[in-house]
């Protein structure tokens, strides 16, 4: 096997996609292509049994955002271990179809506001109308937690502006809920 030159993605197989995804770790940030299988809905693929205990990012950026100097550095390949990995999406225009049918009664989206490291992420949680954020932490013990319509900042580093994306997973056992 030939090493794959600087900026180039690896063939794909005739039933692989490339997705731009962005990853949110304790401390920092790292976007590229991903490479899944064609049928994978990327936006929920972290809540499958699917996915590996690493993540491969291809022509990769990443920085650290808990401080200091900021300034992308670049990656050929970048393998992040699942277990590292606070928040993930895909990065806009690209979106999958919404996880859920709008019209389905007895459910809200619920205001929330999440702290995740350096990161704020303003967005909904789709509950049931008889449940609260406090008992759907307390009765829902998931790795990744969906959330929608974000808006994302980074409360350390204004100067990198907002990110707004229709869907996010958040890991829940790392992440600090709000009620808005």
């Amino acid at each position: 096997m030939s090493e794959q030159p600087a900026g180039t993605t690896p063939r794909l197989e005739a039933d692989e996609k490339i997705s731009h995804v962005m990853i949110y770790t304790l401390s920092g940030i790292y976007w590229g292509e991903l490479i899944t299988k064609s049928i994978i809905r990327v936006s929920t693929w972290l809540r499958t049994n699917a996915v590996p205990d690493r993540i491969t990012l291809h022509n990769a950026k990443g920085m650290i955002t808990t401080g200091g100097q900021v300034s992308p550095t670049s990656y050929i390949e970048l393998h992040i271990p699942l277990s590292q990995i606070q928040a993930f999406h895909l990065i806009p225009p690209e979106q999958d179809p919404i996880d859920y049918d709008p019209t389905e009664p007895n459910r809200k989206m619920e205001p929330v506001l999440i702290l995740l490291s350096s990161f704020q992420f303003k967005g909904y949680l789709r509950l049931s109308t008889t449940s609260t954020v406090k008992k759907f932490l307390d009765v829902t013990h998931e790795l990744y937690t969906p959330i929608y319509d974000a808006e994302i900042t980074n409360l350390l580093l204004p100067n990198l502006g907002s990110i707004k994306v229709p869907y996010t997973l958040i890991r829940q056992e790392t992440a600090i809920f709000a009620k808005r």
